[in-house]
């Protein structure tokens, strides 16, 4: 007879899952492993050999095949060494085959038997969840996968404990879903003296999640406003939350029970690959704009990082997903962030003043912001000069609102476009407006469109530029709390437009 355990095997964000098939038959000794297998599922047999040796369990002298089904489907990852022991356990008729059968079971296995943690828990138990199964993984993955709630999730510390379940010696107690702890936020906006302009900009652009671009010379507090940026976001949404921490799962970056409702934060160098921002390598693994998702992507020394890593940025930012094909692996993840960059004027970075130009202004400026294609400076709603603040002016008192105040009105904002979105699951903020949806919510009585209809003449606004005007001038009436978009608000989106020429 062939006893069958189940597990999962990762494509993106997507756990699918696969039946563990173990058959003994006569012949010469020998352990098996076929279903196209990387090394280190191949590995497992020897993992699994020797954790049975720890328990005293002495394999029989037979042929035993650990076949691995859909056989097509590529199997990565160390976490088949649990299912692969326990398909092997109930052929040997030492634990219910229908008690494995009605289980999902993921782990690494130690030469002594102890489960060793794995990536992926949190996709596998909403993998678990829909084909009506328990899950069964290491104890520390077990705070992590009781987050999805649907299932019963068994966390066990060893193979010894797991072997105790099955024959009903002593049950796993169920886990139950880790313990969030608030993230802290130190860094506040009234930390950052002057830049009132860019704080403003700010504050839009968390409202509504609209892409920013700060330039200015060195020093004048780009980053600065960057890194404040998380504390005036709201908390991810339940729903956030969960796709969020499932990303992150796969890319390992879940400490036990680690669920954040804080937006993720990613800060990649300008030397990053585009593997490394967009997703790839061994696996096709997540990239940075998918780390981000439902968060913030800031880009600092955005003209630094290389051309084709800048352009594979369009897509995405105007999809919400990214596509990571290679020859051995096509998967979708997905990606809807809040891009923040960062530039400086030119080269020297001092273009703006003439005590510390260099002599090729203002042509190097021109070449170097030219390193931003127009097409992906198209798709940044808005584009923020920041000046440079005097020495003389940081003794100055804190100006403007703390961060706590205006996290308060981003809160409000955001809570108005939910309401407003009630009925359109696609649409979660302003950014997201589309076709007729964004000729509903966001037209502007009569005086705002003829004011951006002549702008759009006289600049030459696209149609994508003109698109996200109106979605910034419709942000921007929710923090007013006006209902209708009038001409101030097209006024101040336009303002925010039409701030940087690259050429």
């Amino acid at each position: 007879m062939v006893a069958i355990a189940y597990t999962v095997a990762f494509e993106g964000v997507e756990a699918r899952l696969v039946e563990v098939q173990c058959a003994l038959s006569p012949g010469l000794p020998a352990f098996n492993l076929v279903g196209l297998p990387d090394k280190a599922v191949s590995e497992a047999k020897e993992r699994v050999r020797a954790a049975m040796q720890a328990l005293s369990i002495a394999l029989p002298a037979k042929r035993i095949t650990i076949n691995l089904s859909p056989a097509d489907l590529p199997k990565e990852g160390s976490h088949f060494d649990l299912p692969i022991a326990l398909a092997l356990l109930a052929a040997l008729d030492i634990i219910p085959k229908d008690s494995v059968e009605a289980t999902v079971a993921l782990g690494e296995l130690a030469l002594d038997g102890r489960l060793i943690s794995v990536i992926g828990a949190l996709p596998a138990a909403m993998a678990a969840a829909e084909e009506d199964k328990i899950l069964l993984c290491p104890k520390a993955c077990g705070a992590e996968a009781a987050w999805v709630g649907a299932t019963q999730v068994l966390a066990a510390a060893s193979l010894q404990e797991v072997l105790q379940h099955f024959t009903g010696r002593r049950l796993i107690t169920p886990s139950e879903a880790g313990v969030v702890q608030p993230t802290p936020h130190s860094r506040d906006l009234r930390d950052v003296k002057g830049q009132e302009r860019a704080k403003r900009a700010l504050e839009i652009a968390a409202a509504g999640r609209h892409h920013l671009l700060l330039i200015g010379s060195p020093g004048s507090g780009k980053s600065m406003l960057a890194a404040r940026l998380p504390g005036i976001l709201p908390e991810l949404a339940p729903i956030e939350a969960l796709e969020t921490s499932m990303i992150h799962s796969l890319a390992g970056l879940l400490s036990e029970g680690g669920i954040s409702r804080s937006r993720p934060f990613r800060e990649p160098h300008h030397t990053a690959s585009m593997a490394a921002i967009v997703g790839g390598g061994k696996g096709a693994k997540p990239g940075e704009i998918s780390l981000a998702h439902n968060g913030v992507l800031f880009l600092d020394e955005f003209p630094e990082f290389p051309r084709t890593v800048l352009e594979t940025l369009r897509q995405p930012i105007e999809t919400g997903e990214i596509v990571v094909a290679r020859a051995n692996a096509h998967v979708r993840y997905p990606c809807r962030f809040l891009l923040i960059a960062a530039a400086n004027p030119c080269k020297c970075g001092y273009m703006t003043d003439p005590s510390r130009a260099c002599a090729r202004v203002p042509v190097c400026g021109e070449e170097y912001l030219s390193r931003i294609s127009g097409p992906l400076m198209d798709r940044f709603d808005m584009r923020v000069e920041v000046p440079p603040v005097a020495y003389t002016d940081l003794d100055l008192p804190p100006s403007g609102d703390a961060s706590a105040v205006v996290a308060r009105r981003v809160e409000t904002a955001r809570s108005t476009q939910t309401k407003r979105f009630t009925g359109h699951p696609a649409l979660r903020v302003n950014a997201d407006l589309e076709g007729a949806l964004l000729e509903e919510f966001a037209t502007p009585d009569s005086e705002g469109k003829a004011l951006l209809t002549r702008v759009a003449e006289r600049f030459g606004l696209t149609a994508r530029g003109y698109h996200r005007v109106l979605r910034v001038a419709r942000t921007i009436a929710d923090l007013d709390g006006a209902e209708r978009v009038s001409v101030t608000h097209i006024a101040e989106a336009v303002s925010f437009r039409l701030a940087i020429k690259t050429n």
